[in-house]
C-alpha cells in the first residue's frame, strides 16, 4: 500500500445519514428548540384543556369581577366573572383549530391549482394565475376582512375566509417549483417511457416541490393564527362566549390601567405562538434549503 493511499484512507470524511444532518442542522439552534417546546405545550394544553382549565370558562359570577391574580384565579378575572386562565386555555384550542383548518384549506387548493396550473400551462395556467394574481391585489387580513364580513361571523366562517385569503401564496410556490423541476432530466426521462401526466406528477414532481411548501405551511400557521386573533379583535371573528384570544384582548381594552392582564395575559400568548412557529419554519428552511446547510 503506497503513501499516498494510506493519507487518503486516513483523511476520508466519515458518510452522515441525510436525516441525521437534517436533524443536527434543524435543532442547531436553542432558539427552535424553545419553539418546539412552546408547541408542544400548546398542542397538550388545546388537546387536555378541559382537565387543565381551573375554572369553567363560560361561567359568569357577577361577584367576583375584575379581581386581581390570586390563588384561585391565578390570572383574575373579567369584566363578566369569568377566570381569564381558564379561558385561555380553552382559546388556545380554537386558535389551533383555525390554524390547522385554514392552512388545510389554502395549501390543499392552492398547492392543487399551482401544479396543475405548472404542470399543464396554456389555458389552465392563464385561468389559475389570473384568479390568484385577482386576490393577491388585496392585503391577506384585508381580504380576510372582506371574506369574513361577507359570509358571516362564526368559526366556520373565519377559517373558510383565511383558508381562501392564504391561498395565493400556496400556488404562487408551487406553480414557480413545478415550473423549474418539471423540466429537469429525470422528469424528461420519465415521459420518454411513456409515463402518463398524472403517474410524473405524483412521482417525480409533487416530492420535489414540498420542501419549500412544508417551511411556508410552518410560517403561515404563525400568520393564521395572529389573523384570526386580530379578526376576533375586530369583532368579526369566533363570536362570544367562545373564548379567543383576539376577543380576550379587546374586551380588556377598557381595563388597561385597573386589570392590565386581561388584555396583557393572550396577548402574550398569541406572540409566544407565533414566535414558535416562525422559529420553527426557519429551522426548516435551513435543514431542507441545500444553499444553506451547514452555515449555521
Amino acid at each position: 500500500m503506497t503513501q499516498s493511499s494510506i493519507l487518503t484512507d486516513e483523511t476520508e470524511i466519515p458518510r452522515v445519514s441525510e436525516f441525521s444532518r437534517m436533524r443536527r442542522v434543524f435543532l442547531g439552534r436553542w432558539l427552535v428548540t424553545g419553539g418546539m417546546v412552546i408547541i408542544l405545550v400548546l398542542i397538550l394544553t388545546a388537546i387536555f384543556a378541559p382537565w387543565l382549565a381551573p375554572q369553567d370558562p363560560y361561567k359568569q359570577n357577577l361577584d367576583q369581577t375584575l379581581l386581581q391574580p390570586s390563588r384561585e384565579h391565578l390570572l383574575g378575572t373579567d369584566s363578566l366573572g369569568r377566570d381569564t386562565l381558564s379561558r385561555i386555555i380553552y382559546g388556545s384550542r380554537n386558535s389551533l383549530m383555525v390554524g390547522v383548518i385554514a392552512l388545510g384549506i389554502a395549501a390543499s387548493i392552492g398547492m392543487t391549482m399551482g401544479l396543475v396550473s405548472g404542470y399543464f400551462g396554456g389555458w389552465i395556467d392563464t385561468l389559475f394565475m389570473r384568479f390568484v394574481d385577482a386576490l393577491m391585489c388585496f392585503p391577506m387580513i384585508l381580504l380576510a376582512l372582506v371574506i369574513a364580513a361577507l359570509l358571516g361571523n362564526g368559526l366556520k366562517n373565519v377559517m373558510i375566509a383565511l383558508g381562501i385569503a392564504m391561498l395565493p401564496g400556496y400556488a404562487r410556490l408551487m406553480c414557480a417549483q413545478v415550473l423549474s423541476i418539471k423540466e429537469n432530466d429525470y422528469v424528461l426521462a420519465a415521459r420518454s417511457t411513456g409515463a402518463g401526466s398524472f403517474r410524473t406528477i405524483l412521482r417525480h414532481v409533487l416530492p420535489n416541490c414540498l420542501p419549500p411548501l412544508i417551511v411556508l405551511v410552518t410560517m403561515q400557521m404563525g400568520a393564521a393564527i395572529l389573523a384570526e386573533a386580530g379578526l376576533s379583535f375586530l369583532g368579526i371573528g369566533i363570536q362570544p362566549p367562545n373564548a379567543a384570544w383576539g376577543t380576550m384582548v379587546n374586551d380588556g381594552r377598557s381595563y388597561l390601567l385597573t386589570s392590565p392582564l386581561l388584555s396583557a395575559a393572550p396577548g402574550i400568548a398569541i406572540m409566544l405562538v407565533v414566535f414558535s412557529f416562525n422559529m420553527i419554519g426557519d429551522g426548516l428552511r435551513d435543514a431542507l434549503d441545500p444553499r444553506l446547510r451547514g452555515t449555521i
